[in-house]
C-alpha cells in the first residue's frame, strides 16, 4: 500500500475541523497509520516548504504555519496520494469543488485548512521530515477485504 502525508493547518485546528477531516479520510476507506498534534519548529517548516523559500509569500506562510498547532498524519491505501488530493480539493478554496475539504471549509488561499502531498516522492520526503521511520504503524483493518478487490 502507498502512504501519503496530510497536515491540518492552524486554521483547521482553530476551527475545530480535525474530527470532520479524519472522518472523511476514514469514510473513504483510507487507513490512518501515524498522527501527531504539535506546533512545528522553524527548521521543519523550512524543510517542508523548501520549494517556496524564494517566493514572496514564504515569510507569511512560515509565520502562519508556526502560529499555532498543526495535526500531522500519515494515511495509507491504494493510490492514496490521488485519493487524498481529491478529498482535499484545489489549493485555492475559491476554485475547490463543493464536497471537498477546501471547497467546504476554505475561503482564502492563504488559509486553506489542509496540506496533502502531491506525489509519492513528496509524500516520502514529507513523512521523513515529520515522522521517524518506525512511527507509522503497520496493521490490517478488518474491512480491507471489503474495500479492496484483491
Amino acid at each position: 500500500m502507498d502512504r501519503t502525508f496530510v497536515m491540518i493547518k492552524p486554521d483547521g485546528i482553530q476551527r475545530g475541523l480535525v474530527g470532520e477531516i479524519i472522518s472523511r479520510f476514514e469514510a473513504k476507506g483510507l487507513k490512518l497509520v501515524a498522527a501527531r498534534f504539535e506546533r512545528l519548529p522553524e527548521g521543519r517548516v523550512i524543510e517542508q516548504y523548501q520549494e517556496h523559500l524564494t517566493k514572496p509569500f514564504f515569510a507569511s506562510l512560515k509565520s502562519y504555519i508556526m502560529s499555532g498547532p498543526c495535526f500531522l498524519m500519515v494515511w495509507e491505501g491504494r493510490n492514496v496520494v490521488a485519493i487524498a488530493r481529491s478529498l482535499i480539493g484545489a489549493t485555492n478554496p475559491q476554485e475547490a469543488t463543493p464536497g471537498t475539504i477546501r471547497g467546504d471549509f476554505g475561503i482564502d488561499i492563504g488559509r486553506n485548512v489542509i496540506h496533502g502531498s502531491d506525489s509519492l516522492q513528496s509524500a516520502d520526503r514529507e513523512i521523513g521530515i515529520h515522522f521517524r521511520q518506525n512511527e507509522p504503524v503497520t496493521y490490517t483493518r478488518i474491512d480491507e477485504s471489503i474495500i479492496y478487490e484483491y
